[in-house]
């Protein structure tokens, strides 16, 4: 089988740009989130009754692109993915109050019957950045965020909750503060830990 890594982290903090730089060396089939064309995220930012339809869209379309990867001939390479749309927007959204508790009760059925029939990533990438880059890094951006730099380290949080029973080989930790938008230091570090133990 393919083997799937997914980059993670709070809003802002460059999981894309890291994914557009690695996807670079041609070494990777790669999945974006694709804020502009999903039904429902443009509707939530306005109107948090959508908030429900905008976690199920993400997650099916998180599962339909790691079945899509799993199934391609280079390494699966995704930008976010199942496990951070659920662990870290819908956990994130649910404590602010834009999701009810049945709604992301919901969430966590779906979430655990999709991760319950196809395999958890081989690694994961996960970024940090002190809260100064991350505000500044979503202050440049055109897309829609629902998260916000005053998020952060609620999401943070919400992220060690979940890695904490993941085994730590499968975990790859960079700070992210000081990196430029080709991210040669972190893109360097991922292909030798793929190196490694890929």
């Amino acid at each position: 089988m393919i083997k799937l890594i997914t980059v993670i982290g709070a809003s802002g903090v460059g999981k894309t740009a890291l994914v557009q730089a690695l996807a670079k060396t041609g070494k990777f089939s790669t999945a974006y989130e694709g804020h502009a064309e999903r039904p429902f995220q443009a509707l939530f930012k306005n109107d948090s009754r959508y908030a429900l339809a905008n976690q199920i869209d993400y997650l099916l379309l998180r599962a339909e692109q790691e079945a899509r990867l799993r199934a391609s001939s280079q390494t699966g390479l995704m930008d976010g993915g199942l496990d951070l749309d659920f662990h870290g927007f819908t956990r994130l959204f649910h404590r602010r109050g834009l999701l009810t508790d049945p709604e992301f009760d919901l969430c966590g059925r779906v979430y655990a019957f999709i991760r319950e029939r196809s395999p958890q990533p081989e690694l994961i990438v996960r970024l940090c950045a002190d809260e100064r880059t991350v505000a500044g890094r979503l202050s440049t951006r055109e897309r829609i965020n629902i998260a916000s730099s005053e998020d952060t380290a609620l999401f943070n949080s919400l992220l060690d909750e979940w890695l904490v029973d993941i085994p730590s080989d499968q975990v790859l930790e960079l700070d992210v503060s000081r990196e430029t938008l080709e991210y040669r230091q972190s893109v360097s570090q991922i292909l030798s830990r793929i190196d490694q133990y890929f």
